[in-house]
């Protein structure tokens, strides 16, 4: 496979999941193109085209020439520069590497993490929060992680790539994506009783019983196994946590339960308030499921995947896109 084929599989496959449906996210992009039709010339040149077709800014080819044929690739969650001069080694000791994929974004794919965020805004309506209120409340959130984010070394990674000459891509959100689809199909559909028994349902799923045996498996923050679940609400994509004050929203919407990745203290102590129960599935476990079901894809085409930095490598019956 080239690149640019693994690209647009990855882009494929996350849009085909993507919470808001492939017919919203195809409204999206077509707006843009729209909106870019419109603006002046000045600002034209200041536009990033990618955005175009790909509606995820923070899933980006950051370096290298796309007609690169594959055969290896070296991939993990957080790709940085000791991963880096690690597929530069391998490649001393012949196993040669032709592209690194991360999933925590890297270069200007970090620098715009909080654009993929107004994503969620789907995920929060459907659990019933009026769309206004998710939406309005969003936009306040993302502004907040614009100014988190800004600040940091976005490029450190990608300038010892380009130094090293070896290609890097980021694929954060369209995994996300894979996850969140994947464990929404999981859990969704049934009834559950107890928090209990919807965290024997996640512990069941293997990404999270390896990590288990690690010390790093699923936890029930708050709450307990016999607290009683209500409606259960899933949310393992749109860039990073919401704030508090959408989790507010959450419980005058009537969830229950919520399931995420991972959990800030500061939002914890609000849900304790609420009395939503809390399932932390583990971030590295949670962000490895979306990566080996696209990995699986990969492996199915001929691409050697080497596993590294907290990918917790899971091989599942393959089937094609």
């Amino acid at each position: 496979m080239t690149i640019q084929q693994i690209y647009d599989l990855a882009l494929e496959m996350g849009m085909k999941a993507d919470p808001r449906g492939i017919e919203r996210v195809k409204k999206l992009l077509k707006q843009r193109k729209k909106d870019f039709e419109e603006l002046p010339e000045k600002k034209k040149k200041l536009f990033d085209k990618e955005d175009l077709v790909n509606p995820y800014s923070d899933s980006r080819l950051l370096l290298g020439d796309s007609k690169t044929q594959v055969k290896r690739v070296l991939a993990g969650i957080d790709m940085e520069s000791g991963e880096v001069v690690l597929a530069d080694r391998l490649g001393e000791k012949g196993k040669k590497i032709d592209l690194i994929i991360t999933h925590h974004p890297a270069g200007h794919s970090l620098a715009s993490l909080h654009e993929v965020m107004e994503l969620q805004v789907e995920t929060f309506a459907d659990a019933g929060v009026p769309v206004n209120v998710a939406h309005a409340l969003f936009q306040e959130r993302m502004g907040y992680v614009k100014r988190r984010f800004g600040p940091i070394n976005h490029a450190q990674a990608v300038d010892v790539a380009r130094i090293l000459e070896i290609p890097f891509l980021a694929l954060h959100t369209i995994w996300d994506n894979m996850g969140d689809h994947f464990m929404k199909q999981t859990l969704g559909g049934k009834f559950y009783d107890t928090v209990g028994e919807v965290f024997e349902t996640i512990n069941s799923i293997p990404e999270y019983i390896e990590a288990a045996k690690a010390k790093s498996g699923p936890a029930i923050i708050v709450g307990s196994e016999k607290s009683r679940a209500g409606k259960v609400v899933i949310n393992f994509t749109g860039g990073t946590n919401p704030s508090k004050e959408l989790y507010v929203e959450l419980a005058k919407a009537g969830v229950g339960t919520l399931v995420e990745m991972h959990v800030p203290e500061e939002a914890m102590t609000e849900l304790k308030k609420l009395h939503i129960n809390v399932i932390d599935c583990g971030h590295m476990a949670a962000d490895s499921i979306g990566a080996n079901l696209f990995f699986d894809q990969l492996e199915k085409r001929g691409v050697e995947v080497v596993p590294v930095s907290g990918l917790v490598r899971i091989k599942r019956t393959k089937k094609s896109v």
